[in-house]
């Protein structure tokens, strides 16, 4: 094997095999190569409206909570972009999403193991050596040129896709008919239409909605926000409930029999699906200023539908309904419909080569090591870590941008055998379970 065989290769760069990038830059002996399909790092395009903010302390950069030192820490690229002193006025925790964007996009631009442009197409494990390693397939989406990678080992870091209810499958084709994550590209359609219904009950949802409600008079269009919950409820923020989002919760969620953890987060859905209570102050807020008068904004929020069919009529779509708690049957027409309805984390087609040697779940799901490990059908000294796909195995916060540094350090020290990025025993003052 005359080829270069990196130590490590990540498929996918977002926010987490980016950190994993960053943290490993000064660890001379691993030598790591992480590749991505888009042309540059972009996180969530089409929802980087002006006053969204992403919803973690911005000590939940890509470093700080495991090298607070490092000079990729999001104060660091303040100070390199003169902004700290600005930042220190603002006094504000949360950051601008769209700094956080520009701020990881400063990130990879200073990292020469990121690789823009380059698709992974197939994965496959070879036998050839006595350590073995895996041979990636990746094509340049612009040029088609079709390159080939060789790793020791690999991290899956893919990240999620929209999630869209199966009646709207079918439909996407259509102009006015699109999920939230494209709500930027494809904005001006809602500026023409002449009703909107956002369908979704978390953050993504309210910010759409909050971005069309204050359009709403210079264009016109009546504005209906529809979900499946019931009702439309705040994010549990509170500093106890927030402890969930820790090294320590995740010991205790891993070390529950599986279908106990299914059942557990089965029933945490307010401490990653909600609202942000600032969000829903501001649409409150803005609704309460235009029914001053007695003025009635045409809007109306309804929960507890559940969406069964859709189907086109001379002027737009009309969605049939189940309220779920009334059993009753709704029908509603709109022009435009939003899907707000989150985010899925799919298998990528990518490692199909690979997929006899994973290990799967009853559901399909990967089994997980607790060190992030895919457990294995064979015993060879390749591995593959994953991130952000282990919600199933660790709990609500894999993915939550404060605990990826966490998981980042579990792998470094994994990978070489040896503590990097030392990991904390006690982060929090309550303790989850109980000991022998």
């Amino acid at each position: 094997m005359n080829e270069k065989i990196y130590d490590l290769l990540g498929v996918g760069i977002g926010p987490f095999n980016l950190g994993l990038a960053a943290l490993l830059e000064p660890i001379s002996d691993i030598d790591a190569v992480f590749l991505e399909q888009k042309r540059e790092f972009q996180w969530h395009p089409g929802l980087l409206m002006e006053g969204t903010t992403i919803q973690v302390p911005f000590l939940a950069d890509l470093v700080t909570m495991a090298d607070p030192c490092s000079r990729f820490s999001f104060l660091n690229y303040l100070h390199a972009h003169s902004r700290l002193y600005q930042f220190y006025f603002w006094e504000a925790f949360h950051i601008p999403r769209r700094e956080y964007n520009h701020y990881c996009q400063w990130v990879a631009g200073q990292l020469r193991s990121c690789r823009f442009s380059q698709r992974v197409e197939a994965i496959t494990w070879q036998e050839g050596t006595p350590e073995g390693y895996f041979q990636l397939q990746a094509r340049n989406p612009t040029t088609g040129e079709i390159q080939s990678y060789y790793a020791r080992h690999l991290v899956l870091g893919v990240g999620s896709i929209p999630r869209v209810p199966p009646c709207f499958q079918a439909w996407l084709s259509q102009e006015k008919i699109f999920h939230a994550a494209e709500f930027l590209q494809k904005r001006d359609r809602c500026r023409h239409a002449g009703s909107i219904t956002v369908i979704g009950s978390g953050q993504s949802a309210a910010e759409v909605f909050y971005e069309l409600l204050q359009e709403q008079e210079s264009c016109g269009y009546r504005l209906e926000w529809h979900t499946r919950s019931p009702g439309f409820f705040p994010m549990e923020y509170s500093q106890l409930g927030l402890e969930h989002f820790s090294p320590d919760y995740i010991h205790y969620f891993y070390h529950l029999p599986p279908q106990q953890r299914d059942r557990v987060r089965g029933e945490q859905d307010l401490l990653y699906k909600g609202i942000s209570f600032g969000t829903i102050a501001d649409i409150y807020n803005l609704l309460y200023e235009r029914s001053v008068g007695g003025n009635h904004p045409e809007v109306r929020l309804l929960s507890s539908l559940e969406v069964k069919e859709v189907e086109k009529t001379n002027s737009g779509y009309r969605l049939g309904y189940r309220q779920w708690q009334q059993e009753e049957y709704f029908t509603h027409e709109t022009d435009c419909i939003i899907l707000a309805t989150g985010y899925r984390h799919a298998i990528p087609d990518c490692i199909d080569g690979v997929r006899s040697l994973l290990q799967w779940d009853s559901q399909n799901r990967y089994v997980v090591n607790f060190d992030y490990r895919l457990a294995l059908t064979r015993d060879i000294p390749n591995q593959i870590f994953l991130q952000n796909g282990e919600l199933h195995t660790h709990g609500v916060g894999a993915p939550d941008l404060g605990l990826g540094a966490h998981r980042n350090s579990v792998i470094i020290n994994t990978l070489t055998g040896r503590t990097i990025y030392p990991v904390q025993q006690r982060n929090v003052f309550q303790e989850f379970g109980v000991k022998d």
